[in-house]
Order: C-alpha cells, then sequence, then structure tokens
C-alpha cells in the first residue's frame, strides 16, 4: 500500500494552501532535483551510479524458495544472495534467518550491546520534507541551544552514566552552521569517548574541520533510494539534491570520519529495494575503504506533530525482522542500530538476534534532557520533537533490561592514546 501524502487543491486546508502558492513561487522547489546547487561539492558518481543501477533491475518477485535455501546454505552471502534473503519468497524461513544471524553476531560482536543517546541541538530547518516534523512549513516550537545550555544538556547525560551521544540538528546552515556543530563537537569531548553527528550533508572539508573538533563518526539517512518518490518527498530546500546527500558518507570518509551508517526510512517507498539500495551502498563504500567502520539501521515512519496521517503503512515487524536478519547474513561485521522508533518488546527480542546497538533515555525534542530526568516539565523553554518515539526506556532501565536478556550492556569500547 503506497502512502498517500499529496491531495487535490480543493481538498487542502488554508495553511496547505498557502504552502502550495509558496512552493509554486519559490525557485528552490523547481530546481532539477538530481542538479548540484552552488556550493556543493562532486565527487565521482561511480558508487552512486552502481548503486542506483543495481536497485532498478532488482526484481524481488523473481526469487524462488530454492533460491532462499541456496543463499542460506551458501557459507558467504554474495549480492545475488542477499537479493533473494529480501524477497517476499523468504518470508517462510524466517526462523532459518534468524538462526543464521544469530550466529553470526555472536561469532563477529559475541554476547555485547552497546548503547548511546542523541541529543537535538536545533530544530530549525531549511527544507520541505513531507514526512519530517521538522520541515520548514510545520508549525512547531523552534530552538537552537547556545554552548551554555548544550554543556547542561551534555553533562545531564554524562551524569547518567552514557559515554557515546549523537549530536543532531535541523537541516539548517543559517541557524545550524558547521562552526555551530563543531563547538557542540568540542564540547561532546569534555564528556563523551564516542561523538556522533547526524547533520546535513557537507562537504569533504567541512567533514575534515568536524573530525578534527572531535566528531568519530556520521549518520546519513537517504530516505528512499527511488530517486522519482525522493522529489515528490522532497519539495524544497538542499535536502531535494539527491545525488548530493547520497554520497555524503563518501564524502565523510575521504575527510577523515572513522565511520558512517546509511539508512533508509522505510515506508517512504517500496521497502524491499531501500533496505536492498542501503545495504548495496554500504558494501560498495566498504569495498573502496575497507578501513571504514560501517554500519547500518532500519527506521521506520513514525508519526510526526501537525500530522497524524503519517505511520509505518508498509513495513510490518516481521518484515523487518527479515531485513535486519537479511542485513547481518550480507555485511556480517557491520554495526546494525535500532532506533527509539521500534517498541521495547521488539528492541529486547533483535538484539539477541542481529541488532549490536539501541538508543536509551531518548528525546527527539530540543532543550529537555533536564525536564525528563527531573521529571519537571518546562516547555516554554523547550523545542518540539522531530517525530513520536516508541521506546521511551531511561538509560539505566535499558542498561538493566539488556543485562536480564542474557546480553553484555557496551557504553565504549574505545582507548585513545
Amino acid at each position: 500500500m503506497e502512502n498517500n501524502y499529496f491531495v487535490d487543491s480543493e481538498k487542502l486546508s488554508a495553511s496547505e494552501l498557502e504552502k502550495k502558492h509558496l512552493l509554486e513561487n519559490n525557485p528552490s522547489a523547481r530546481t532539477n532535483h538530481m542538479e548540484y546547487m552552488n556550493g556543493m561539492e562532486k565527487i565521482s558518481p561511480e558508487i552512486r551510479e552502481k548503486v542506483i543501477s543495481a536497485t532498478e533491475k532488482y526484481n524481488y518477485n523473481a526469487y524462488t524458495a530454492e533460491e532462499v535455501k541456496r543463499a542460506l546454505n551458501h557459507e558467504r552471502c554474495t549480492v545475488d544472495d542477499f537479493m533473494a534473503l529480501l524477497s517476499p519468497s523468504a518470508e517462510p524461513f524466517l526462523e532459518k534467518m534468524a538462526e543464521k544471524a544469530r550466529r553470526l553476531t555472536a561469532e563477529h560482536f559475541g554476547n555485547t550491546v552497546y548503547l548511546f543517546t542523541p541529543l537535538y541541538i536545533a530544530n530549525y530547518c531549511e527544507n520541505y520534507c513531507v514526512y519530517c516534523g521538522f520541515n520548514c512549513y510545520n508549525d512547531i516550537r523552534r530552538m537552537k541551544l547556545d554552548s551554555g545550555r548544550i554543556e547542561k544538556e551534555m553533562q545531564i547525560i554524562a551524569d547518567s552514566g552514557m559515554e557515546e551521544i549523537l549530536i543532531l540538528t535541523g537541516e539548517s546552515r543559517k541557524h545550524s552552521n558547521v562552526e555551530y556543530i563543531g563547538e557542540a563537537c568540542r564540547l561532546a569531548r569534555k564528556y563523551f569517548r564516542m561523538v556522533g553527528l547526524e547533520i546535513y550533508p557537507v562537504n569533504t572539508e567541512e567533514y575534515k574541520y568536524l573530525r578534527e573538533c572531535g566528531a568519530d563518526y556520521v549518520t546519513v539517512f537517504q530516505e528512499t533510494y527511488d530517486s522519482t518518490r525522493y522529489e515528490q518527498l522532497h519539495l524544497m530546500g538542499h535536502k531535494r539534491v539527491f545525488p548530493y546527500r547520497f554520497e555524503a558518507q563518501e564524502r565523510a570518509l575521504i575527510g577523515g570520519m572513522r565511520g558512517v551508517a546509511f539508512s533508509a526510512l522505510l515506508g517512504l517507498s517500496d521497502f524491499r529495494k531501500d533496505a536492498f539500495a542501503t545495504a548495496y551502498h554500504a558494501y560498495c563504500l566498504q569495498r573502496k575503504y575497507p578501513h571504514a567502520e560501517i554500519s547500518l539501521s532500519c527506521p521506520r515512519l513514525r508519526p510526526i506533530i501537525n500530522n497524524g496521517r503519517i505511520n509505518p503503512l508498509d513495513v510490518h515487524e516481521k518484515q523487518l525482522c527479515q531485513i535486519l536478519c537479511a542485513y547481518r547474513i550480507f555485511l556480517p561485521f557491520a554495526g546494525i542500530t535500532v532506533s527509539s522508533r521500534e517498541s521495547e518488546t521488539f528492541r529486547n527480542g533483535i538484539v539477541k538476534i542481529c541488532a549490536t546497538k539501541v538508543s536509551a533515555g531518548v528525546s527527539t525534542g530540543i532543550g529537555d534532557h533536564g525536564s525528563k530526568y527531573s521529571g519537571k516539565e518546562n516547555i516554554s523553554d523547550e523545542g518540539d520533537e522531530q517525530f513520536e518515539i516508541n521506546d521511551s526506556r531511561s538509560f539505566r532501565r535499558m542498561y538493566d533490561d539488556m543485562s536480564e536478556e542474557g546480553l553484555q550492556p557496551v557504553l565504549n569500547d574505545y582507548l585513545y592514546v
């Protein structure tokens, strides 16, 4: 079932009509989504062209049960095997896939699960992405934390025992420029042993600067690898440029980042093709940059403020489990993160099979860790959230739950010398 985000003009509300008028008269909304804007660095399109070509040719309905069986019996999973494992024909073999995924996870990661916390420091955005709560036309409380508030939030998180943080912003260079993000990285280094970034894509030299400020890895959501659907969903702003976003992880590695993470937002388009493209993108980049730490995540759509209609209509938990198990079999060394978009029950189960990293103590709002930890709300001094989370467990409860599940929670395993 395809999500229907677009309706006839006569059915639009007054505010939606205003948005439609603004879009029709905004130059960036009329740009070709495959053409780079001024200032965007161009690198070799080799990997992008390879991934998109393979994805367009991928016909998952052509795979049979026999091909799935052969894929499970192979000691090493080929690209074609991976395609078979993502196909509908593999659904009856989910238990066998889970058994193999569990074995591979144990071989490469032992009994560990890594914990981290995201910190949103700003929610201003210059993009109009119809599925995102931060989009520039959504009427929400906007906020950008100054360095004092950033450090206060980091102190609260660090005091809980967390040692890894993921810094996030809305996609606005005007409100969250690279220097601002770099300062947040320098502050994070005072409190955390691992610092990740999930920000708007930047050029190689800017990634190099952020690495020097203390960032270890970069996460970029491609959202969907279907360029036609991508154009329909990203109506305005720099994010509209499909190739520049696609090539962000490679620019980050060229800029010296230790690791990169890949993801599509499942439910925006054909989830099987998006799942294939995500992992194949990671596979191709790892072959080109074998020193890089590669990880994957597999989020589904969640409701956002002012639009409760957005839900993961296409991807159910069984299908999500199939994708995650296929990821592990195809890329046994890759980290796999399962976010708080998923339920407590699902996350407790999937970390026993193939996931290696989960978020804890999560907030997708701005400046609200103090109120969440104290139990006292102060919404006048906070920015609205990007989406609704599904698993709101604190760091301490998550740590205890993972231990009770027979796993070894790990906060960090890096030594800096």
